[in-house]
């Protein structure tokens, strides 16, 4: 059994990261894809799956409940690659994570509360896009729970 209690001072966020992508990884392996991760964080992307239809590309972002938001650099993160694809893992102390799979699709033309694009026009901050939490938005979350999205992502697994 592994450790719960995610906000322990001694997980860092490199260290939450590097968990949370082996645990997508898992994940993704136990429901019949094959994995591949690069020696070197290619571009933002964690890693890669094998399905027949091809290959699925995954950038992976854990979240401790107390987060509010968390980005991705607009210039790692194509909306309009249909094979990209954001893994959110939400970890709250005494529970298991939570995985989330959302395409980077998801946020072309998104008009939603969760699902946000930042341009920072005119400031030093790059343009990202973001996911909004709090309780009005988790309910938007739902739809992208892991065992919703499988069937679309795995199932043409091999």
């Amino acid at each position: 059994m592994y450790n719960l209690i995610w906000s322990r001072k001694e997980l860092t966020p490199q260290k939450l990261g590097a968990f949370c992508e082996y645990y997508a990884k898992m994940a993704l392996t136990s429901y019949g894809m094959s994995v591949y991760t690069a020696e070197v964080d290619d571009h933002g992307i964690d890693f890669v799956a094998e399905t027949k239809s091809g290959f699925l590309k995954f950038q992976v972002k854990s979240v401790r409940e107390s987060t509010k938001y968390v980005f991705m650099r607009q210039e790692h993160f194509n909306v309009e690659d249909s094979s990209l694809y954001l893994i959110l893992i939400l970890l709250s102390d005494g529970e298991h994570p939570d995985m989330y799979v959302i395409p980077a699709a998801a946020w072309r033309n998104s008009n939603s509360k969760l699902l946000v694009y930042h341009a920072y026009e005119g400031k030093k901050s790059a343009p990202e896009y973001g996911v909004n939490l709090s309780s009005k938005t988790m309910p938007e979350l739902q739809q992208y729970k892991l065992e919703k999205m499988i069937d679309t992502i795995a199932g043409c697994a091999e």
